[in-house]
């Protein structure tokens, strides 16, 4: 039997790849979801006058910042696992990705709080506004349409990231990668492939991130 050409296995390599690379857009997509939210939080802590509040923060932010997103997940799949629980490699990658995320997009997300003008929150008080809805109606819309650049940029890095928790035995791109790897023998072309379908999702973010901004710039 002849050997298929090269077009033709990479062909053949890509129904797994893109099963992985929906994987790793969800894993990075809930984290960056998650961390959007958690770093709003993050972010309101760091803000506080109340030293109880703003320290413990601000230590989190550093210790995420300064060590590997690969050693944050394995505390996060081994650690619940010393205690007694078993986490899933899935759930663990997500919570894992979220907290990263969470400790950079607060200070993405304080760029965007500081550059809304204070008229407009004593103007939200006026008409009686509580502080959720002020934060939810009249703050958060202005943070994203402002922050939107830095936002996706680190939903990339998230992508890009998210290669890491192939360690945890999640089915993501890079574990698909490595198991074609592993079965057909030739790591250059399905590492070459998987690389290509990393560049796909990255630029797919970017077009969609260019394609808000031009509908925001027109409102």
């Amino acid at each position: 039997m002849d050997t298929p050409d090269l077009f033709t296995r990479c062909l053949g390599y890509l129904p797994a790849l893109l099963d992985g690379a929906l994987n790793t857009l969800w894993v990075a997509g809930v984290g960056v979801g998650c961390g959007f939210l958690a770093g709003i939080l993050l972010h309101r802590l760091l803000s506080s006058t109340n030293p109880w509040f703003s320290r413990p923060a601000r230590v989190y932010v550093s210790i995420i910042r300064g060590t590997p997103v690969l050693v944050q997940l394995l505390v996060c799949f081994y650690l619940p696992s010393a205690l007694g629980v078993e986490v899933p490699g899935l759930l663990a990658a997500t919570i894992g990705l979220s907290l990263n995320s969470a400790a950079y997009q607060s200070q993405i997300l304080g760029a965007g709080f500081a550059a809304i003008p204070r008229g407009q929150i004593e103007a939200a008080r006026t008409f009686n506004l509580s502080r959720s809805q002020t934060l939810w109606h009249v703050e958060v819309p202005q943070v994203l349409a402002l922050t939107l650049p830095a936002l996706v940029s680190e939903m990339i890095d998230v992508v890009k990231a998210s290669a890491v928790v192939s360690v945890i035995s999640v089915t993501d791109l890079m574990r698909v990668g490595q198991q074609l790897s592993s079965s057909t023998y030739r790591p250059l072309e399905v590492y070459s492939m998987a690389a290509l379908c990393y560049l796909a999702l990255t630029s797919l973010l970017s077009l969609a991130a260019w394609v808000c901004q031009r509908r925001l710039a027109r409102r």
